[in-house]
């Protein structure tokens, strides 16, 4: 019985650390990363990046229902 448990558990683990990341930015910046090895360019500073991302959020504001 518990090692029919533990898959699972694994698994929501799984699910709730995607979320965290997801609603924390850490995604974002993990993909960032990816296509900066990808084009062979050199990355800002996380700290350059989520200056970037606040400014872009501060001047392309998004309507929102709520």
């Amino acid at each position: 019985m518990t090692t029919a448990l533990l898959p699972r558990l694994r698994r929501v683990a799984g699910g709730v650390l995607w979320y965290l990341r997801q609603a924390s930015g850490e995604a974002r910046w993990d993909a960032y990363l990816d296509q900066c090895r990808r084009d062979g360019t050199t990355p800002m500073s996380r700290r350059a990046f989520e200056r970037h991302r606040a400014e872009h959020r501060e001047h392309h504001p998004q309507s929102r229902c709520c």
